[in-house]
């Protein structure tokens, strides 16, 4: 472990073009004018006449100010805000109505030390001169660790807080911080990782926090109806994970480009790349982009497809009349028939064919493009622009965990034998949950991922027939399920939306029957859960890419569910007692080292 910080490592605040921390709005590229449009600065800097008529304009000033979205970023960095300073603190802070006076100036410099990581993975910090002890306020930095002392220059006060960029680490907490972790050289300038200093242990106790502090503030729930978090499952790959990544880059300055076009040398190639050609992500709190010629999370297919990519936009530099996004995805050669054509009598033959599909990956470029992935031997069909899982090596987990907290070990339970899966994409969890229930009904918005589930059935009946596949996907060293299969379960799934998203599954049992939730960041609205809780299933699995919005849906439904039981529900569609739901278990899974991302599922059983 090194013993001092590496500041190389860490991105240096710049004097003139100063960033933004992750997940924040972009500050004014020039610094003059982000300095005249700054509306609260400290004391010290303002003008006698406003220090007078401060609090006569306060009440004005403050409404200006719109209060977050509730779960959205904002809101929960305002939440760890408060418990770091104090809620009393904060509750008088508001109350005078001095919630937006900051202690300290634009660019003004100041040493802190890090109290906790907020869900982004940034720092909250507090000032630790004795000149800053009268005014509670906390700093946003990133890439400190919780017991640092940093030191670090403000560039943006808000309420309660200001944001600023790391200059430099004073004290580092050395039982956390070793620098020599780090495997890219673009960490701490690039905004994509928060965390390559940290050890993949440490990395997961902090996401197993994000889901506590999520239900502590966001579900309503009594202490005493939220499990214990269980340990985040951990990604069998650390880097060289991610299976897409969208670099981007902007055209040339007009100016150069009209200056080209004159020339006639906008369609020459480019021999070596321009200066003002960055093609890449955007730099830590900036909407500039960072020039990344290797991204290490991505997958080495990925990494070599990207090296030929920046030399085709580098030699057409000049013919790109505005910015574009790129798309880069691991696949399995699509190209490559699946089901084979024809099936040859030798049967050698065909497991060479299938093994070459099974094993071939390529980078697609393509928005439009067919991607094909392979999760514990289902194969999945989708176009390059639809959303599908970005790290493959952790799936089998994840829908092998699935599993399992449905069909618990052990259980003398009656089995379901309906499984509804909604928001379901193309197909994830009812194809490989498929061979252990009887009736499956998948439920999606999009007609595009129907038609892409409807296909991926169809594909993966046809591959189960032929033996040479199963020999290969159904290996000996994997781990056979107990649980008795059927062989050819009855598959449907169709587009419907909150309002109507149950009407087809309602001769469904809802005692045998099991639904998956597994919605976009946003989470689920009120009429989605109201349905929930009038078809009340046996079990309930809600997998979540925002911990957040998945508390809230939880504590919604478990109240409805309490209001429906207690006879206190106006709704007459909600008057018929079927029982309340446990909040059996919740638990993390990492889809993304390296950074503050977490993922959840929680498992509900109707007692």
């Amino acid at each position: 472990m090194s013993a001092e910080p590496q500041a190389s490592r860490v991105r240096v605040a710049p004097d003139s073009d100063v960033e933004l921390a992750r997940s924040k709005k972009p500050r004014l590229a020039s610094d003059t004018t982000a300095e005249k449009v700054q509306d609260y600065t400290s004391p010290q800097t303002r003008p006698k006449s406003e220090l007078q008529s401060k609090k006569s304009k306060r009440k004005s000033k403050n409404k200006k100010f719109a209060l977050p979205e509730a779960c959205s970023p904002e809101d929960v960095l305002w939440h760890e805000i408060k418990s770091v300073l104090g809620p009393s603190v904060v509750g008088k802070a508001i109350e005078e109505g001095v919630e937006y006076e900051s202690p300290f100036s634009f660019h003004e410099e100041v040493e802190v030390v890090v109290k906790s990581l907020s869900p982004s993975g940034d720092a909250v910090a507090v000032a630790v001169e004795e000149r800053f002890s009268s005014t509670p306020w906390a700093i946003i930095v990133p890439l400190a660790l919780p017991g640092e002392v940093v030191r670090v220059k403000v560039y943006r006060n808000a309420r309660m807080h200001s944001v600023a960029d790391l200059v430099t680490v004073v004290t580092p907490n050395l039982d956390l911080r070793d620098d020599s972790r780090v495997q890219c050289r673009y960490f701490g300038r690039c905004a994509g990782c928060q965390y390559q200093m940290l050890s993949y242990d440490s990395q997961l106790t902090f996401k197993r926090d994000v889901i506590i502090k999520a239900y502590k503030n966001f579900s309503g729930l009594p202490e005493s109806s939220v499990p214990t978090i269980l340990p985040t499952i951990g990604s069998p790959l650390q880097y060289g994970y991610r299976t897409k990544i969208t670099p981007h880059f902007e055209a040339a300055p007009k100016s150069l480009l009209r200056k080209k076009q004159a020339e006639k040398t906008d369609k020459d190639e480019v021999t070596e790349q321009p200066d003002w050609l960055k093609i890449g992500f955007n730099i830590v709190g900036k909407r500039q982009v960072l020039d990344i010629e290797e991204c290490p999370i991505a997958t080495p297919v990925i990494n070599q497809a990207l090296t030929s990519e920046r030399a085709n936009i580098i030699r057409k530099a000049y013919t790109y009349k505005r910015g574009v996004s790129l798309i880069l995805r691991d696949s399995l050669d699509p190209t490559i028939s699946l089901p084979p054509e024809t099936v040859s009598s030798d049967s050698s033959q065909v497991e060479t064919y299938l093994s070459e599909a099974l094993d071939k990956h390529v980078c697609i470029t393509s928005h439009t493009a067919k991607i094909r992935e392979n999760v514990g031997g289902f194969l999945f069909e989708y176009p390059a622009s639809s959303f599908f899982q970005n790290n493959n090596s952790v799936l089998i987990p994840l829908t092998e965990y699935v599993k399992e907290a449905i069909f618990p070990s052990g259980s003398e339970k009656h089995r379901p034998t309906h499984l509804v899966d909604t928001y379901c994409g193309s197909g994830l969890f009812a194809i490989t949950l498929s061979p252990y229930f009887e009736t499956i009904s998948g439920i999606e918005l999009s007609t595009d991922s129907i038609r892409s589930a409807q296909h991926n059935v169809s594909l993966n009946k046809s591959l189960r027939a032929i033996p040479a596949f199963n020999n290969l996907v159904l290996s000996p060293s994997a781990t056979v399920s107990t649980l008795p299969t059927v062989s050819e379960p009855n598959i449907s799934f169709r587009s419907g939306t909150a309002s109507d998203i149950f009407s087809s599954v309602s001769s469904f049992p809802r005692h045998e029957t099991v639904i998956v939730i597994d919605p976009p960041r946003k989470g689920c609205d009120e009429e989605f859960i109201r349905q929930v809780v009038k078809f009340r299933p046996a079990v309930l699995v809600y997998v979540s890419c925002n911990v957040h919005t998945q508390a809230r849906d939880i504590g919604m439904l478990l109240k409805m569910v309490d209001e429906v039981e207690n006879n206190d529900s106006g709704d007459g569609e909600l008057k018929e007692k079927r029982g309340r739901y446990a909040l059996e278990s919740l638990r993390g899974f990492d889809l993304f080292p390296q950074t503050g991302h977490v993922e959840s599922v929680a498992v509900l059983r109707l007692v």
